[in-house]
Order: structure tokens, then C-alpha cells, then sequence
């Protein structure tokens, strides 16, 4: 195989990942729903090969789970869970944002580019285009503050929650709050106020959690 094929492939199995954690994340897909891998590939038009790696790397990520000769299995989350993972990443992308305020944000280009992308994608209705572009953000930010280790588990995190309700009618109003804030976190990171942008990153994150739980509640 050569490089081309190679970074082809490796595009497939993206495009996959992005589309089926969407899935999942958002609630479309419900706990205990199977993936086959022959049948996706052949709704989605491509070869098993990056779909498989696509589901296994998803299984990785605990949103899904191998069964022998049936496919993936989407997995179940706990309202103990969620909170737990609300909680973990409010301290550590708080940190992540309010050491990057303290070195200040030297290059915010992409950011920004990301963020119009996020606020494009809300406009459009595109909540697949809004997950990615929301956690593609996220990890710019967190990579600026230059921990490699921190960035992997912020964005770790991030893949582990159930946004459930996300494209409720009040999931479309906390998107349209949410690309307010992206901007305004940008600001406050030029800017180095770290006084502001701690709670402004809480806020950012927190305020997802009621309409998520209430959401999660209805379907354990």
C-alpha cells in the first residue's frame, strides 16, 4: 500500500469515527444498539477495513463494545457516570484554559477559524459538523498550553460524554450560547485576564449538565 493509500484509508476511518461517535454522543444511537460492520459499510459506500477500524477504535475510546460475530455494541452510561465525568473535566480544561490565559494565546488564527466553523455548523443544523468542530476547538486550545499528556486526557474525556438532548430545543439554544462563549474565551486568552476565563470555561462546560442528565434520566 502506498502513502496515498495509506492517508486515504486513514480518511475513511475518521470520516466513520466521526459519524458513529456523533451517533452515539448525541443519543440518536440508544445503549444496547449493534453495530455490523458489513452492514455499515455498505450504507456508508466504503470496505469494511476502515469501518472495522473505525468501531474497534471506538471500542478504545469506551463507547462501544466488541461482541464475538455480532458486531459492536453501543455501551450504557450511568447518571453517577456522567456526573463523574462533568466533574473531571471542569477541573482539568479549567486548569488547561487558565494556564493558557497565564501564557496568553500568541496565535488565536486558529482558533478562531476553528470557532466560526463551530458557529457555521449551529446555523446550518449540522449537529454531526458541531460535535467535531466543538471538540476540534477544544483540543487547539488545550494544545497550545504545550502538555501533550493533559490535552490527550482533556480530549479523552471529552469522547467519554453523552450529550443527550444536544439537539433538543433547548440543546440549539445552549449551541448558540456555547459559540458566544468560544469567541469570548479566545478574548479573554489574548488578553491573559485568568480571572475571568476560569469561570467563563466552568460555565462553559456546566451548563450542558442539567439538559444532559435530564435527558440521560429518561432512558435508564
Amino acid at each position: 500500500m502506498d502513502l496515498m493509500q495509506e492517508a486515504r484509508g486513514a480518511n475513511l476511518r475518521e470520516q466513520v469515527v466521526e459519524r458513529v461517535r456523533s451517533e452515539i454522543v448525541s443519543g440518536r444511537t440508544p445503549a444496547g444498539t449493534v453495530y455490523s460492520v458489513p452492514s455499515l459499510a455498505a450504507a456508508l459506500g466504503m470496505s469494511t477495513t476502515p469501518v472495522r477500524e473505525a468501531l474497534l477504535e471506538l471500542c478504545r475510546n469506551g463507547l462501544l463494545t466488541p461482541m464475538r460475530n455480532r458486531g459492536f455494541r453501543v455501551q450504557a452510561m450511568t447518571l453517577e457516570e456522567l456526573d463523574n465525568l462533568f466533574t473531571m473535566r471542569e477541573l482539568l480544561e479549567r486548569f488547561a484554559i487558565e494556564s493558557l490565559a497565564r501564557q496568553g494565546l500568541k496565535d488565536p488564527g486558529p482558533a478562531r477559524a476553528m470557532a466560526d466553523v463551530v458557529a457555521k455548523a449551529v446555523d446550518d443544523g449540522d449537529i454531526q459538523a458541531y460535535i467535531a468542530g466543538d471538540r476540534a476547538f477544544h483540543e487547539i486550545l488545550a494544545a497550545e498550553v504545550g502538555n501533550p499528556l493533559q490535552t490527550k486526557l482533556i480530549l479523552q474525556l471529552r469522547d467519554d460524554m453523552r450529550l443527550f438532548g444536544v439537539d433538543s430545543e433547548e440543546g440549539l439554544q445552549r449551541q448558540h450560547e456555547s459559540v458566544k462563549e468560544h469567541y469570548q474565551i479566545i478574548d479573554l486568552a489574548i488578553r491573559q485576564d485568568v480571572e475571568a476565563i476560569g469561570p467563563l470555561i466552568s460555565r462553559h462546560i456546566l451548563s450542558w449538565k442539567p439538559l444532559f442528565r435530564s435527558a440521560l434520566a429518561q432512558t435508564v
